[in-house]
């Protein structure tokens, strides 16, 4: 009998885990395959990822430094708007390496981190959950109970299916590859060219270039990911597809269970991103919950709203901006680019001191 059940090992399972484990509590981590496998996940983040590896972990992880951002209503010969900083508003990292990373760093608090465990069942009982696992190059299952499970299984959570608990409002499909060709740009390209959301080129130092886009469900991304390497004429390599939960639902726990990270939809509205928000809430859940207590669960729900919801709201109301006519982004483009104060993760923080300065 564990404390946790942790279902999934990415960053946030991994940091619930890890800061369970500092807490005292007996906890088992889960993941299906390989952590940091596969690649499914943009690697461009805020400079706040560092507050969450051990400092010598960095000179690994780190791949390019971003100043700002070039945005464009159409192609790469299009008119570029910039939006930037004097200093490094966010580091490009080496994203599977992210992952292995903070599963060590679990492990060493003393987590019980198991990979190739595929979670085939979750049944939740009065006292307890029990898991049903399927073993990677073993027969049959095997079965784990805890106190309490941790869904951070992903944007098509299985805990989250299996215990019944809503569904994200919407979930984007996304899609990423390389192309090796190394690039020590300091700026990323954003292109509002794709329905209701944007398509988008990272230079990330020796390890080369990131082309992605996310589109609604029905839109041809391939298509529009041709389309989007064409016009850079290149050839990308180790092609990456995903889910992109958007839109927390109304309830992410049960007696005995919770959400976590993409599984709850805490993921930003206007980038699809989801490192910090999950593991901001990870963090939260580590304080809040107490596996003998199922009403701290409630604590846990609320107090992760309370951090996120304003921002997860202004970062909606940031992404209407996607769908406005283009001469109305290019207008709303030319009159705010420039120099700017906010932090990329909080769109609150264009009504702070330092952004209103730089606007003004």
């Amino acid at each position: 009998m564990y404390d946790f059940a942790v279902v999934g090992v990415g960053p946030a399972g991994a940091r619930f885990a890890r800061r369970a484990a500092d807490a005292g509590y007996d906890v088992l981590a889960l993941e299906k395959g390989e952590v940091g496998t596969p690649l499914a996940c943009s690697g461009h983040v805020s400079t706040d990822i560092w507050e969450y590896v051990p400092d010598e972990a960095r000179d690994r992880l780190f791949q390019n430094r971003i100043y700002g951002a070039n945005f464009r209503v159409g192609g790469p010969d299009s008119k570029a708007y910039p939006f930037y900083k004097q200093r490094e508003v966010s580091n490009v990292i080496d994203r599977v390496e992210l992952d292995r990373t903070l599963a060590d760093c679990a492990r060493e608090a003393g987590a019980d981190v198991r990979e190739g465990h595929t979670v085939t069942a979750v049944e939740e009982l009065d006292d307890r959950v029990r898991l049903t696992v399927s073993v990677a190059g073993e027969a049959g299952t095997v079965q784990f109970e805890a106190k309490m499970v941790a869904g951070c299984d992903g944007p098509t959570s299985r805990v989250r299916r299996a215990l019944d608990l809503p569904e994200p409002s919407e979930t984007l499909h996304g899609v990423l590859a390389f192309d090796p060709e190394p690039d020590d740009g300091d700026f990323v390209d954003v292109h509002l060219t794709v329905p209701r959301f944007f398509a988008w080129r990272i230079p990330r130092g020796d390890a080369g270039v990131e082309y992605g886009l996310a589109a609604p469900p029905g839109a041809e991304v391939t298509e529009l990911f041709d389309a989007l390497t064409n016009t850079y004429d290149v050839e990308t390599e180790h092609f990456c597809s995903g889910a992109i939960p958007i839109g927390p639902p109304d309830r992410t726990t049960t007696r005995r269970a919770f959400l976590v990270g993409d599984a709850a939809a805490q993921t930003k509205p206007f980038t699809g991103g989801g490192i910090l928000y999950g593991m901001t809430a990870a963090d939260i859940a580590a304080a809040t919950i107490d596996p003998d207590d199922p009403e701290t669960l409630s604590a846990y729900e609320s107090a992760w709203r309370d951090e996120l919801s304003r921002e997860i709201r202004l970062g909606h109301l940031v992404r209407r901006c996607y769908s406005f006519p283009e001469w109305l982004q290019r207008v709303g483009l030319r009159s705010l680019s420039g120099e700017i104060g906010v932090h990329m993760d909080k769109p609150s923080s264009f009504f702070s001191r330092e952004h209103l300065k730089k606007l003004l």
